[in-house]
């Protein structure tokens, strides 16, 4: 954690950025911010100096749960084992054109 003037700790937070409208957020970086309205603002201010982003979130990296890409193998594994679950498993009718 980062530590303000006074001494009081300030939270991490993940920020995500939109480009441009229909996209996905995707991530930008991290900020300490001491809430969620100064994190939004810093994240503005930061990752958006050039007019690039129409939507930013901000979420305290304590919130966020990920897998490690040291487990990859084991933890993605069980899906290996489903091959219905990928469009190549069947076959397309000619007429269709978006699936």
């Amino acid at each position: 954690m980062s530590t303000d003037a006074n001494g009081s700790d300030w939270p991490l937070w993940e920020v995500f950025v939109r480009s441009r409208r229909g996209l996905s957020h995707t991530h930008a970086g991290s900020l300490h911010a001491p809430d969620a309205q100064m994190a939004l603002r810093n994240a503005r201010d930061l990752y958006t100096r050039r007019s690039e982003g129409v939507s930013i979130w901000v979420v305290p990296s304590a919130s966020v749960t990920a897998s490690s890409p040291d487990e990859k193998d084991p933890f993605f594994e069980p899906s290996a084992d489903k091959p219905y679950r990928h469009p190549t498993f069947y076959d397309i009718p000619e007429g269709v054109r978006h699936l």
